[in-house]
């Protein structure tokens, strides 16, 4: 990770969508609030001083890694000093979130590296280090994070599992990962375990695993997990899966029967845009079977932010629709980016009729993980 000093070398915005000024500040006093998510929006500023990840005692919101019942958010692409745009994966970075109206506190952060973060496979650390997925693998009330990793590998026979998991907890995510156990009988061909899914396929109340293998195959992972990464069962891999996995959006029980499902498509399916695919079905004894099309719906993006000191073209990716507010409306995240060094993550709130507001409640740059 680059040094302190590089930070002002980079332009940081982190902003309100009223802009500057008291009317952006709780009370509309200045300075920064000590409680959580209240800190004031910054503007120009050099970095955002942080906070300690408030305590929580667990809860059943997704994605709340400290469970104090406020769901957090994930970054996978964070920008990187003019020094290191060649270099290692900056890492993942941690938003936690807050009971404030911009549903996210930016001075509530953490940065999730390879090095401090991952396992080693073979006595070799991962370079690679992304967020695949997020649910509450050992059933305690805390969120954990499932990351997709890059073992060494010589390339003959099955390869190594790339998948590890860190642990939430009443601080949030801490300590260093495990590689995800999957048991040899629940493995198939010698494609690399990817795209995980969360959910209760079998309908035990219970978090369950499906990861893809080779040749349409899935590997079915009953939870709950054991801090070691092993799940309580699993069964041969199932067939007809497709190679890519996804949770259906917004409600994973797509019927109601009691049964999370699962979808399966031929290709990576870009987030927001319409797209189909087809469902497996949850049941007893897990995923199986067909369910028929599933379509994933387009959704529509509000006018892209102006990026700071970008010259030229950017572009803006959907990143989550998901409730950060707690309103329990599914909001809009978006990072508007140009190149490795510039960008600007921006939530915009859902408003009755379903459609996202065109200003964001809070906009910052990435900038802010650098140190």
């Amino acid at each position: 990770m680059a040094g302190a000093g590089l930070c002002t070398a980079l332009t940081l915005l982190l902003a309100g969508c009223s802009g500057s000024g008291s009317e952006d500040k709780p009370g509309g006093g200045s300075g920064s609030e000590a409680k959580n998510g209240d800190t004031a929006p910054l503007s120009g500023a050099a970095s955002v001083p942080k906070r300690p990840v408030p305590r929580g005692d667990g809860s059943d919101v997704p994605a709340d890694f400290n469970g104090d019942g406020h769901r957090d958010l994930v970054l996978n692409d964070l920008v990187k000093a003019p020094d290191a745009v060649q270099g290692d994966d900056a890492g993942i970075g941690i938003v936690y979130g807050s009971g404030s109206p911009r549903g996210v506190d930016p001075a509530v952060r953490q940065t999730l590296t390879p090095a401090a973060n991952g396992a080693a496979t073979d006595g070799v650390l991962p370079a690679a280090f992304d967020a695949a997925a997020t649910c509450d693998l050992d059933g305690d009330g805390f969120a954990d994070l499932i990351v997709s990793t890059d073992p060494p590998y010589d390339g003959q026979g099955r390869p190594p599992v790339p998948l590890q998991l860190l642990f939430g907890g009443p601080d949030g995510l801490t300590g260093k990962a495990v590689v995800l156990k999957i048991p040899a009988k629940a493995r198939f061909g010698n494609e690399w375990p990817d795209h995980p899914v969360c959910g209760d396929f079998n309908g035990d109340d219970k978090p369950d695993l499906a990861v893809s293998a080779s040749a349409g195959q899935v590997s079915y992972l009953r939870g709950p997990f054991t801090r070691a990464g092993a799940p309580r069962a699993a069964a041969e891999p199932i067939p007809g899966g497709g190679p890519v996995l996804y949770a259906p959006a917004g409600k994973a029980d797509t019927d109601g029967d009691g049964y999370d499902d699962l979808v399966h498509a031929t290709r990576t399916h870009e987030p927001g845009k319409a797209a189909k695919g087809e469902l497996m079905p949850g049941g007893p004894q897990g995923p199986g079977g067909k369910g028929g099309t599933y379509a994933f719906k387009a959704v529509g993006l509000p006018p892209a932010p102006n990026l700071p000191g970008a010259g030229g073209k950017t572009t803006t990716d959907l990143l989550e629709s998901a409730d950060f507010t707690g309103d329990k409306r599914p909001d809009v995240l978006t990072r508007t980016h140009q190149g490795e060094e510039k960008d600007l993550i921006a939530l915009y709130p859902s408003g009755k009729d379903g459609k996202a507001a065109e200003r964001p409640v809070i906009s910052f740059s990435t900038s802010i993980f650098l140190k």
